[in-house]
């Protein structure tokens, strides 16, 4: 714990001493929401993928912010001090998850209500569903962040690792063909694929389920984010190579 909470600490100072991050977490998928509802007012479009782009957006922003922000620490030496005295690396990883799980539980919240009370979407499901499965996804989008940043050795690898990490389970998470209806190796890929249960409980939700009728999809990305933080402390490195 001596260890744990004064790196979250500080990691979330830095995280609100940078305006470029909070414009990215929160400006930029306000405006790309608010194109969805312009365009599409009044068709519908907004209710059906308007859950699921709040739960593509922390995912996606944090892998990308965490990866990044690990490894920039890594590079300049705060980690490496970090972990100079007797300190577990389970307590270094679960601070910078806990720091960016609490950014992105803010992102979520913050996104849900301007989606709701601003653009005007319309929930079928249980609304604090929509709200706990995406910042789940932000948790799972930060522990997969922390996991890529041991593989990555400069911010630009670390950039690339997104569109590596999270475009096949995109393509596969059953956005732009229901699962079912995919050949018989691609389905059952996208069963190995975190998003895939995200996306599954956040279209349920929006089609009229409750959070409850989700336990089994939130329960399967809960078990993923516990995997990916495993996989992050196992392979944390004091420096970059």
């Amino acid at each position: 714990m001596r260890v744990l909470l004064p790196t979250a600490a500080r990691v979330l100072r830095q995280v609100g001493h940078d305006h470029r991050t909070i414009v990215v977490l929160v400006g930029l998928p306000c405006v790309v929401l608010t194109l969805v509802a312009w365009m599409f007012s009044g068709t519908g479009v907004l209710e059906r993928f308007g859950p699921l782009l709040l739960g593509l957006f922390p995912i996606t922003v944090l892998f990308l912010v965490t990866s990044v922000a690990t490894l920039r620490e890594r590079q300049s030496g705060t980690l490496e001090r970090l972990m100079a005295g007797p300190v577990h690396r389970g307590e270094v990883v679960g601070g910078y998850a806990i720091a960016f799980a609490l950014v992105g539980a803010a992102q979520a919240l913050v996104l849900t209500a301007f989606t709701v009370l601003v653009l005007g979407m319309e929930v079928a499901g249980d609304l604090g569903g929509v709200v706990v499965v995406a910042v789940l996804d932000a948790v799972l989008g930060t522990a997969m962040g922390l996991a890529a940043s041991a593989v990555a050795r400069t911010e630009f690898q670390a950039v690339q690792m997104m569109p590596l990490v999270l475009f096949p389970q995109l393509v596969l998470a059953g956005l732009f063909l229901p699962r079912d209806q995919m050949p018989a190796a691609l389905e059952a890929l996208s069963r190995a694929m975190p998003l895939t249960y995200g996306m599954q409980a956040l279209q349920e939700l929006s089609a009229g389920a409750s959070l409850a009728d989700v336990r089994g999809a939130v329960g399967a990305v809960v078990a993923f984010i516990v995997g990916a933080l495993v996989l992050g402390t196992l392979t944390l490195r004091r420096r970059t190579p």
